[in-house]
Formats: C-alpha cells, sequence, structure tokens
C-alpha cells in the first residue's frame, strides 16, 4: 500500500515547487501570486529510492464559513485526513509569521507525523528564519530549497525514518511485456472535461464522486490547475481531469490564466477521450468551436455534453435532435460526434454520459478488416472517381489502415500533391457512414506509390 503525505503550510511558502520537485515534472501550477492552488492534487513521488505519493494543498488559510476560502481549507483538512505524514512548510526567509504558529497547532493536533520544513533556504537568508522555526515544536527544521533541489539529502534521510519498510516485489514481473488486448479493454480511460469558464465542468465530476471533490463557484475561473480523479464507473475505471475554463487568448491577460489554460491543453494531449462541455443556455458559440476544432486537430475522441440541461424550458425530443443537427452543422470535421444533454448539479443524462465516453473510446481504437477497406475503396473511387487534376487523371491505387487511436489510414496514388481536399473529405466522410466512425477524427495520409521503372535509364536513340 502506498505512503501518501500531505504537503500543508500557509499560501505562497513553496508547496507546488516541492510537489513539482518531488514527482519529476511541472504538475502543479506556481507563480508568485499567493493562493494559486484551489483544489488537492496528488502524484507519485520519487526521492532518492523511496516512492510515495505526494498531495498538494491549498495554502492554510482563514475565511468565512461557505466561503471559497474556507472551502479552500475543508479541502486541506480531507488531504490531511488521508495522508500518513505531513510535510509542514514554512518560508525561512520570511520567518514565522502568526500564520505559522496557528497552523502549526493545527498540524499538531493532526496526531500524524510531521516533518518541519524550512523552504526557501537557500543563501544566508535562510538561517535565521530556519532558527526560528523550533519555536513550533514541531522538531528540527529541515532546510531547503525546492526551487534549486538543495537540502534533498536531509530531507530524504527524515523521511525515509517515517516510511514503512519495502516489500519485496514478484522478481518474475516483466514490465517491459506488451498488455494484451484485454488488459488495455480494463485500463482507466483518460478523460479531459474541457469548456469555457463556468459551464459546470467541477460540478459534473463532483456528482461522477459523489462527494464535493472540486471546488465550485458561481464565480467564473474557480478551476486553476487540471486535477485528476479516479472513478469507478459501473465497473469500468475512469482517469478524469478537470481542467481550467477555456477563453478567447485575446482575452486571457493575467500570467495565472495563461498558465492554467496551457496546463488544460496538456490534459487534452494526455487524455483519450475529451469531453467538451458547453453551457445550453449559449451552446456553439465560437470559443466552443475553437475548442472542437482543437480536440479533432489532436486526435482525440470527442463526446459533446450540453449541461445545465435542467434550466431549459423544452427538454422533449424536439430539442435534442436540434442539438444533433446544430452539431453537425457547426463541427463537420467530428461529423455523428455524440452529444448527451446533462445537469452536473441534479445529475440527469450522467449515464448517458458515461456510456458515450465508453463508445466514443471504443471507435476511437477502431481497427477496420483490410477486406472491407478495400472493398469500400473500390466501390467509393468507381462512384466518385478523384477529379483530373491539368488535365491529367490522378490514379489512387489501395489504402490501408496503419494505426488505430484515430483511425489513421495511408493512401497510396500517383501524386499525392495534387489530390483536393474537397475529394479527402468526401473519402472521410464515406468512410464514416460504412464504417460507423462517427464523431472521431480520421486521419487519411496521402503517400506516392513508388515507380518500379524509375532505376531504369531511357536508352539513347
Amino acid at each position: 500500500m502506498s505512503f501518501t503525505i500531505a504537503i500543508i503550510g500557509r499560501p505562497n511558502v513553496g508547496k507546488s515547487t516541492l510537489f513539482n520537485r518531488l514527482v519529476g515534472q511541472k504538475l502543479a501550477l506556481v507563480d508568485d501570486l499567493p493562493g494559486v492552488t484551489r483544489d488537492r492534487r496528488e502524484g507519485e513521488a520519487r526521492l532518492g529510492d523511496l516512492e510515495f505519493t505526494i498531495i498538494d494543498t491549498a495554502g492554510l488559510d482563514e475565511g468565512a464559513k461557505g466561503s471559497l476560502t474556507a472551502r479552500m481549507q475543508e479541502q486541506t483538512e480531507a488531504a490531511i485526513a488521508h495522508a500518513d505524514a505531513l510535510f509542514f512548510v514554512i518560508d525561512a526567509r520570511v520567518g514565522l509569521t502568526p500564520t505559522d504558529r496557528a497552523f502549526a497547532d493545527f498540524a499538531r493536533k493532526a496526531n500524524k507525523p510531521v516533518l518541519l520544513v524550512a523552504n526557501k533556504s537557500e543563501g544566508k537568508h535562510g538561517d535565521a528564519g530556519a532558527m526560528e522555526s523550533f519555536a513550533l515544536g514541531l522538531g528540527d527544521p529541515i532546510q531547503i530549497s525546492a526551487e534549486h533541489g538543495e537540502g534533498m539529502g536531509e530531507l530524504y534521510d527524515a523521511l525515509a525514518k517515517l516510511m514503512p519498510e519495502p516489500v519485496d516485489e514478484d522478481e518474475d514481473h516483466d514490465e517491459g511485456v506488451p498488455l494484451t488486448e484485454e488488459e488495455a479493454a480494463t485500463r482507466p480511460i483518460r478523460v479531459a472535461i474541457v469548456g469555457r469558464p463556468n459551464a459546470g465542468k467541477s460540478t459534473l465530476i463532483n456528482h461522477l464522486l459523489g462527494e464535493e471533490r472540486l471546488l465550485t463557484s458561481p464565480e467564473a475561473g474557480t478551476t486553476r490547475d487540471s486535477i485528476a480523479v479516479e472513478i469507478n464507473w459501473k465497473g469500468r475505471d475512469f482517469r478524469v481531469f478537470d481542467t481550467a475554463g477555456l477563453r478567447r487568448r485575446s482575452r486571457i491577460e493575467e500570467k495565472l490564466e495563461k498558465l492554467s489554460v496551457a496546463d488544460a491543453l496538456r490534459a487534452v494531449r494526455f487524455a483519450e477521450v475529451v469531453v467538451l462541455m458547453m453551457d445550453s443556455q449559449n451552446r456553439f458559440e465560437e470559443q466552443d468551436l475553437r475548442i472542437a476544432d482543437l480536440i479533432e486537430r489532436e486526435g482525440r475522441a470527442v463526446v459533446l455534453a450540453v449541461n445545465k440541461w435542467d434550466l431549459m424550458e423544452t427538454k422533449g425530443g424536439g430539442a435534442i435532435s436540434g442539438l444533433r443537427r446544430d452539431a453537425d452543422h457547426w463541427l463537420p470535421q467530428v461529423k455523428g460526434v455524440p452529444i448527451v444533454a446533462v445537469s452536473g448539479l441534479m445529475g440527469e443524462g450522467i449515464d448517458r454520459l458515461m456510456q458515450a465516453i465508453q463508445d466514443a473510446y471504443a471507435v476511437w481504437n477502431r481497427r477496420v478488416p483490410t477486406s472491407a477497406l478495400n472493398r469500400w475503396f473500390e466501390q467509393a473511387v468507381q462512384a466518385n472517381p478523384p477529379p483530373a487534376v491539368s488535365g491529367r487523371r490522378l490514379k489512387l491505387n489501395y489504402i490501408t489502415q496503419n494505426k488505430a487511436r484515430p483511425p489513421s489510414f495511408v493512401l497510396f496514388c500517383s501524386r499525392a500533391d495534387a489530390v483536393p481536399q474537397s475529394y479527402l473529405r468526401y473519402l472521410t466522410n464515406s468512410m464514416r457512414e460504412t464504417f460507423e466512425l462517427p464523431g472521431t477524427p480520421v486521419r487519411i495520409t496521402l503517400r506516392e506509390k513508388a515507380n518500379p521503372f524509375a532505376h531504369k535509364r531511357k536508352r539513347p536513340s
């Protein structure tokens, strides 16, 4: 069982920087502005030969009951309850503050092992603050610089005394063995929830989890980091990423929002299925279409979720049919994309959404039998031959599928640069209809067939 450590402390002492240092990559957003971290974030950490789970938390701060600050602290309290030990981080350059002293008592009452970490101890300025921290009664401070990687050896020595003895692993286990199809079918599906700010992404995920795991607020922009949560839905595992709302680039001014958007885009690239969430009151706006285009270009399976359906006056079959027509009209590049009306707040349509995600994932992984592909190709070319270009006929030889995830094909022809885009769209749409590939990106790469007589020189006349 994994050993879990929660990093706690007041805002802006470098908790997220330490988190990133231990997980070995920049997963958590870091900025000089206090209070960047809001939701708790977990990661698999490594320090020397020690492996453990680390939780980055919001800075401990006081706030009125029900306020965003108070709910951020509730997230931190949940992380402490889940953890086996705590890193209590202070800023050695600033020294002790009344807030540090108050929350040292809070950490002590957790009745769990606490390591006092004096961060930002590089140079002479950190020594005085580190010495002050003895007054907290949490033991000797471990002086580190998370940003520069200093003091990690001392942190290792202190942590090694807390962690349980490692369990010997089966020597016959071979990590290099590829997964079978059955194993791949049971792996968690990676799902990113994206959309404009305040579309209800976090509310939906909280309903799936059955708890207030992610902070929600009527204020747009509550989510900053891309937070991953594990969900089991009717026996199928999912790893779901909540992301920051994506606005038009021209409206993004603050550095922090730029970092949040970049984090959301990384989540899209890491995902296998992306759920584009739209507000039912303002659907298919320009930014929705831009996000959908981004997902298609990244080659991810797409599911459209129209949220806040409980606020719609008309909810019958006619309204759903209207959604289908609108989706095919505005998003022809992913024609047939699954579209589900949901209410993250009330829990309406959640079963249909989770089934649509699994269906989209299956289509994204689909391989078309070669014989069926060849029969379709011959019929498609006969029904609509490629146009002549500059008076010369284009010859399309054959097509083959080179990979799935998304379905990708190689078309061998006589002049690759002369095949019109309109003809490729015709082949793509025909393929979608014939092989039931709705919504998923379809890639067709053109390749010129080698001329078997190219090596022969012309005989002199």
